[in-house]
């Protein structure tokens, strides 16, 4: 062969530009250097957020995981746990009694329990209205003020609201003192509220129309607090036990039935409610406090059954 026929061997070597690669690689171990370290401080704020107690019940599922998982622990209360411990109160360094199938029916009963309490209570309070509501419709002395007596059912119990009329007052202007067919309500009502276990609280209002002297002297805050308290006394006259009465308020104008004209007479009335348990347990607990529902509030069912005004069965609206 012919030396000017040889051909040259050439190598080529291709240089790949390794900045790009470089940057993604130490990125990447970056990240996962972070996500370690996130875990990790992740990991010792829940230790240190942890009880004792629970920390020890960890501690024993890891050493014993199968003797833990199959009998349980000492260290404890959450059966149903994969791995049981601390119960409901966390704070608690030995743990919790472990729960039974026999604490968690007592509770089931005794809602149960609770719940038809309040069911027999509601049935006798609608009794109650039920009855108040014969008396108005078959006396007839009391045929003219069926218009005045307003009855429904709240979520404090059963509201009786006795109004004013424009030419039929409870009360002269200004005054406490019951007109004598007030005196007579009252002492109708006071037989049937004796019948019932149930407390009484009594409540004045007043329309908005102030006195001359304005709110610093005798107002009507003093006058709707004295015109409960004269309902009151006239309740225990007629035989009711005084220790039913629970609460005696006035509330001026404050809670008008009318809140479009606030000088109308039907603002001036008295609110007797026949309390149900649990807002009497919320009034005389040092815990508790008695949410009261505004009088000129829509009734409240109960049971699925809607309360009525008295004057609603005659035929007018409230």
């Amino acid at each position: 062969m012919k030396r000017d026929t040889l051909q040259p061997i050439v190598i080529k070597r291709i240089k790949k530009p390794r900045g790009r690669e470089g940057n993604v690689q130490w990125k990447i171990a970056y990240a996962d250097f972070v996500t370690a370290m996130m875990a990790f401080f992740l990991l010792m704020w829940l230790l240190g957020s942890t009880s004792k107690g629970y920390r020890e019940g960890i501690q024993e599922y890891f050493r014993t995981p199968l003797t833990v998982a199959l009998s349980g622990g000492t260290k404890h209360g959450d059966a149903t746990s994969i791995v049981p411990g601390g119960g409901e109160d966390l704070t608690r360094i030995e743990g919790e009694a472990k729960q039974t199938k026999s604490s968690s029916t007592e509770f089931f009963n005794l809602e149960v329990a609770r719940a038809q309490v309040a069911r027999d209570e509601a049935a006798r309070l609608r009794q109650l209205k039920s009855r108040v509501e014969q008396i108005f419709e078959s006396k007839d002395r009391f045929a003219p003020y069926r218009n005045q007596v307003k009855l429904d059912i709240t979520s404090e119990g059963l509201r009786i609201q006795i109004v004013d009329d424009q030419n039929r007052p409870m009360f002269d202007v200004g005054k406490s003192e019951l007109h004598p067919w007030m005196k007579d309500i009252l002492r109708e009502l006071a037989v049937l509220l004796n019948e019932v276990d149930n407390k009484i609280s009594l409540a004045g209002h007043t329309d908005a129309k102030p006195y001359f002297r304005g709110e610093r002297g005798y107002s009507n805050w003093e006058l709707s607090s004295d015109r409960a308290n004269a309902s009151r006394r006239e309740l225990v006259a007629a035989g009711m036990a005084e220790d039913k009465i629970i609460r005696v308020v006035g509330l001026a104008s404050s809670v008008p039935l009318n809140a479009d004209d606030p000088y109308d007479p039907i603002n001036r009335r008295i609110s007797i409610v026949v309390l149900n348990k649990k807002t009497t347990e919320n009034m005389i607990s040092n815990e508790g406090i008695a949410v009261r529902a505004p009088d000129n509030a829509h009734a409240v069912e109960m049971n699925g059954e809607a309360a009525t005004p008295l004057e609603d069965a005659a035929g007018e609206g409230r």
